[in-house]
């Protein structure tokens, strides 16, 4: 009996002796997310799993994320196969309606201004990379300027294929800075547009968009970005995948499970698999400051160029453009689109930017996969992988 109390005493002491410091502090983080997820409401539905998943992660001799563990074998069937972000934006194409961006196409541009700051930073990287206490690889450069797309599986799927090591930092940085959208963007769009800017009102478009329109649009876009770069093939195909099912009307089982429960279901077990990369002795370092560093600069300068590009249509168009909505053109969606609506009613409660805003950010969702897929096809081309 007392052979047996003194095992267990040993046991119990032993999980405490094997605790590290960064193992503790990690565990403050993945404590801190969960707060972040509850108190304060940032993107609970990521921000929660992620936060217990790098609890679990850096309790020690639970064996969760060694071979065979219960986290080890989420990673490798999810994460490594790609098949977590993939489904994912099946359910994203499923909830995401492209009729603002069908009535309105100009708007697309602003998809496609948004995603400069990936591009912009994988310059910072590439040209840091070779510090000492950085040593960023080429391929980990571009995982972290993905960042930038404020597109947490996108950033998964780059990272992933391209720099598994960096994958926790990566995708944390992602759906952190998705959750803080609404803190990060409001100050640069006062910033870079004036007063008289701000409150200018937006025509809704006289036509609307067919059902016929709706229904080509995603076999279009699949067809053409496939062939301009076929790497996005992945994620490209399936958010369209789910947008078809949605405009077709004739599944409506498959679109409420896709927006539903392979949504939720993959949305949990996502968050726990990304959670259980943040380990201590993986996470505590330099880089991974770096990583979180370069990911913010990216979304700012994100958000910097699609407010400029925003204000130089509202010049070309004698001022029917709100420049604001140039910072819905990332793809954080629809978090981006709201956040301007709201900055957008604080001058003017009369002012609804919405319908507008949400066509630039289904916009950054294709630009964002069009970027990384850009970006994956100049890799290969130029023998980097």
């Amino acid at each position: 009996m007392i052979e047996a109390i003194l095992s267990a005493l040993k046991t119990f002491i032993s999980g405490f002796a094997a605790l590290t410091i960064p193992n503790i502090v990690l565990i403050g983080v993945g404590c801190l997310l969960i707060f972040l997820a509850i108190k304060k409401g940032y993107e609970p539905l990521l921000l929660l799993p992620i936060g217990f998943g790098a609890l679990l992660a850096n309790l020690p001799l639970t064996g969760l994320t060694s071979e065979g563990g219960l986290l080890y074998f989420f990673y490798q069937t999810g994460i490594v196969t790609e098949i977590f972000p993939c489904l994912i934006f099946i359910g994203i194409g499923a909830m995401t309606d492209f009729g603002p961006l069908l009535a309105n196409p100009k708007i697309l541009l602003l998809g496609a201004a948004g995603q400069c700051g990936i591009f912009l930073t994988l310059g910072i990287a590439l040209a840091i990379a070779s510090l000492p206490f950085i040593n960023f690889s080429q391929l980990d450069s571009v995982a972290v300027s993905i960042i930038g797309a404020c597109d947490g599986p996108t950033s998964i799927f780059v990272a992933s294929k391209y720099a598994p090591k960096m994958l926790g930092a990566v995708s944390v940085a992602a759906y952190s800075y998705m959750a803080l959208v609404p803190l990060i963007q409001p100050p640069i769009m006062r910033a870079l547009t004036t007063r008289k800017e701000r409150v200018i009102k937006m025509e809704y478009p006289e036509k609307t968009v067919s059902k016929s329109a709706k229904i080509l649009f995603p076999i279009i876009v699949t067809i053409v970005t496939c062939l301009i770069a076929p790497m996005g093939a992945p994620l490209m195909g399936m958010i369209m995948l789910g947008n078809l099912l949605k405009e077709s009307g004739v599944v409506d089982r498959l679109t409420k499970s896709a927006e539903n429960e392979i949504t939720n279901v993959v949305t949990l077990l996502l968050g726990i698999t990304i959670g259980s990369t943040m380990k201590g002795e993986n996470f505590f370092q330099v880089r991974t400051a770096i990583v979180f560093v370069l990911g913010f600069i990216a979304i700012c300068l994100d958000t910097v160029v699609g407010v400029l590009f925003g204000k130089l249509m509202c010049h070309l168009s004698k001022r029917k453009i709100n420049p604001l909505i140039g910072a819905a053109g990332i793809s954080a969606y629809p978090m981006a689109a709201r956040v301007v609506q709201n900055e957008g009613r604080k001058y003017d409660t009369n002012n609804w930017l919405l319908m507008h805003s949400m066509g630039a950010n289904t916009g950054g969702q294709i630009g964002s996969i069009m970027a990384a897929a850009i970006m994956i096809s100049v890799i290969q081309g130029l023998g980097i992988v």
